[in-house]
C-alpha cells in the first residue's frame, strides 16, 4: 500500500524557484508513487561470508560445520549481505522518474536495512524498470533474539531456495528526494511494498 499525502506542502516549499523544473521534479515523484511495484529476484546473497545457499535448512546453520559463522557469533557481528531486485511498472499515462531515494528494508516488520539510491530512476508511461536494492546489515540481534530468530531462520531458507520453507513478510519502503533550489526536501511519507517472499526468489517468480 503506498501513502501519498501533504503534496501542498512541496509546492509551498518550492517558493519562488524555478516553477518548470521544480513543478516536473513534483509531478514524476507522484507518478512514482502511482506505480507498481514487485520483488521479482535476490541475487549474491552472503551470511557471515557464506554463499546463502548453503543454508537450505535449519540444521545447515551450524557454526561447526561453518566455522565463518561460529566465528562472526562470537564477535556478535553476522554480516548479511545480498542485493534484492525491485521492479517498478508505471501503468500511468504519465513520467515517473526521481534523481536520488533513501530506502528501509523489514522482516515481518522489523527494520533490518537501510539505504540511498543516488542516481536517476526513470519509468515511462506504459513500461517497468529494475531497480536494484541493496541489503547490508548485522544479523546478530536477529538470530540472537527469540522474538525474531524464526522468522529470519526462515526468511534464509527462502533464500536459499528451501522449497519447504514458509513464505516470509518482506517490506521495502521508499522515500524519493527532490532538488529543491539546491536544497533536498523528502518525499512526504514512504511508499511502501509489501510482499511475501518465497523458495523461488534465487531464480526470480
Amino acid at each position: 500500500m503506498k501513502k501519498i499525502i501533504l503534496w501542498g506542502s512541496l509546492l509551498l516549499a518550492a517558493g519562488t524557484l524555478s516553477r518548470c523544473g521544480v513543478n516536473k521534479q513534483i509531478a514524476e515523484a507522484k507518478a512514482l508513487g502511482d506505480c507498481r511495484y514487485d520483488v521479482t529476484s535476490a541475487d549474491s546473497i552472503y551470511l557471515a561470508g557464506v554463499d546463502i545457499r548453503e543454508f537450505k535448512n535449519f540444521e545447515a546453520l551450524n557454526p561447526l560445520k561453518f566455522p565463518q559463522l561460529g566465528a562472526a557469533l562470537l564477535r556478535q557481528n553476522v554480516p548479511l549481505d545480498a542485493r534484492v531486485n525491485l521492479n517498478i511498472q508505471n501503468p500511468t499515462g504519465r513520467a515517473a522518474g526521481i534523481n536520488q531515494l533513501e530506502y528501509k528494508v523489514l522482516l515481518t516488520g522489523q527494520e533490518i536495512a537501510t539505504g540511498f539510491i543516488n542516481e536517476r530512476i526513470s519509468v515511462a508511461p506504459g513500461s517497468k524498470t529494475q531497480v536494484p536494492i541493496r541489503v547490508s546489515t548485522n544479523a546478530y540481534q536477529l538470530l540472537s533474539d527469540a522474538k525474531t530468530r524464526d522468522s529470519f531462520i526462515q526468511f534464509v531458507q527462502n533464500l536459499a531456495g528451501n522449497k519447504s520453507a514458509k513464505a516470509s513478510k518482506l517490506t521495502i519502503k521508499i522515500k524519493p528526494t527532490l532538488s529543491l533550489g539546491g536544497a533536498r526536501v523528502n518525499y512526504p511519507g514512504y511508499i511502501t511494498i509489501d510482499q511475501e517472499v518465497t523458495n523461488k526468489i534465487l531464480i526470480g517468480r
